[in-house]
């Protein structure tokens, strides 16, 4: 296929393919826990272990294959990775629709864990073909693109799945197919040939690929604030739920009504103020801006009383969405072309990392915070996380210029 210059449809092509990735993992997000209890033959207990080992799995693979494709795209060009990516996803969620038992479903969230690593690739795709300038406005619209799978994705898999356990691994599998094979016709490749590297097993390894963040001028700083800030943020889906059932008493309606705000305000923010935020502010203003929101809204959740309170601080917390683009942003102008996909695979690694331990951490903090006879304090694992997020800010104020 001869090169062309990537227009709209090129970047609404990388916008539909993080969006129905996020939308493919929330559609299976109802239904998976209920498909193990099936396969398990009413087993919650085993069932709720196995699916714990599914979610560590799935994070880990994340973390070993997202700079092999960040590399690879460096190497080869974004438009094979990401289409490769594409097609293998929605084969796997086909292999998981007919599942016959959970070793079965086990390999499929392995694979889904590999092929859904594209994220490093399609970010990588954006700082190619967007000035510096720009590029934090850029990767607030696919923060958008993650916030509306979030809000689509849940829902429609839990109609869904009322009908059928199974099909909304069936529709998971046909969207990827389908946005792969638009992608064919649409997705030009946005790394030239001259600048595309030669891929090596230490670039390509998470610890190669980690080392770049250390190693490169002026990007350790911003790697510690990002890993205490993607940590922080470990901290929202895994305790909360728990939280509010536990300290306001919600019941799922409410829980799904306030999960929904939360999609919904990030994607504005992430859509319609990142842009407007560094015309304003720089992207490290705007960083530093968010930071400070989001450490205002984690205290908000801890101390909150009342469900007033709580629903008040999702609202605060919304502009802890400016912190992600401002920070790849900032991040993504400190390497070469070359580097990209690199990079993006570096940073999506670290965050898998935090999605390993987050959930661990904050989990056992709630539990024994709740189980402490003299002190009670629900809300210790959103303190910890502003915690984690003033120190992210007070590194970004005082270590970057």
């Amino acid at each position: 296929m001869p090169e062309r210059a990537p227009g709209r449809a090129a970047f609404g092509f990388i916008f539909a393919t993080v969006c129905l990735d996020m939308l493919a993992l929330g559609v299976i997000v109802p239904v998976l826990p209920a498909l193990v209890v099936r396969l398990e033959h009413g087993d919650y207990a085993r069932a709720a272990s196995i699916t714990g080992v599914f979610g560590f799995a799935w994070a880990a693979m994340q973390f070993f294959f997202s700079p092999v494709q960040g590399v690879l795209s460096d190497r080869f060009g974004r438009r094979p990775v990401v289409l490769l990516s594409n097609f293998g996803l929605g084969v796997d969620y086909i292999v998981m629709a007919v599942a016959p038992s959970i070793a079965w479903l086990f390999v499929g969230r392995v694979v889904s864990g590999i092929t859904s690593a594209s994220f490093s690739a399609a970010t990588a795709y954006i700082a190619d073909v967007t000035p510096p300038e720009k590029r934090a406005a850029r990767f607030g619209m696919l923060g958008a693109a993650f916030g509306l799978g979030f809000i689509v994705g849940p829902a429609l898999g839990g109609f869904l799945g009322s009908v059928s356990l199974r099909l909304p691994f069936w529709v998971a599998g046909g969207l990827s197919l389908a946005n792969a094979a638009y992608g064919l016709f649409v997705l030009p490749e946005s790394l030239p040939k001259e600048k595309r590297s030669n891929p090596s097993f230490s670039k390509a390894s998470p610890f190669g690929s980690l080392a770049l963040l250390y190693r490169t001028p002026n990007l350790l700083v911003l790697t510690v604030a990002s890993f205490l800030y993607f940590l922080a943020h470990e901290s929202l889906p895994s305790t909360f739920v728990l939280y509010t059932k536990y300290r306001y008493h919600w019941n799922e309606r409410l829980t799904g009504i306030s999960l929904a705000i939360v999609g919904l305000t990030s994607a504005f923010v992430a859509a319609a103020l990142v842009g407007k935020s560094v015309k304003r502010l720089g992207e490290r203003g705007t960083l530093l801006l968010g930071l400070a929101s989001g450490f205002v809204g984690f205290v908000l959740f801890g101390l909150a009383p009342t469900t007033t309170l709580f629903m008040t601080a999702i609202f605060v917390d919304a502009l802890f969405g400016l912190v992600g683009p401002a920070m790849q942003a900032l991040m993504s102008a400190r390497v070469g072309p070359d580097a990209q996909g690199q990079l993006q695979g570096a940073l999506s690694s670290m965050r898998a990392v935090t999605g390993m331990i987050g959930p661990i951490v904050f989990t056992q903090i709630f539990a024994r915070s709740i189980e402490a006879t003299h002190v009670n304090v629900p809300g210790a694992p959103f303190l910890l996380a502003g915690g984690l997020v003033l120190a992210s800010l007070a590194t970004v104020a005082l270590k970057t210029r």
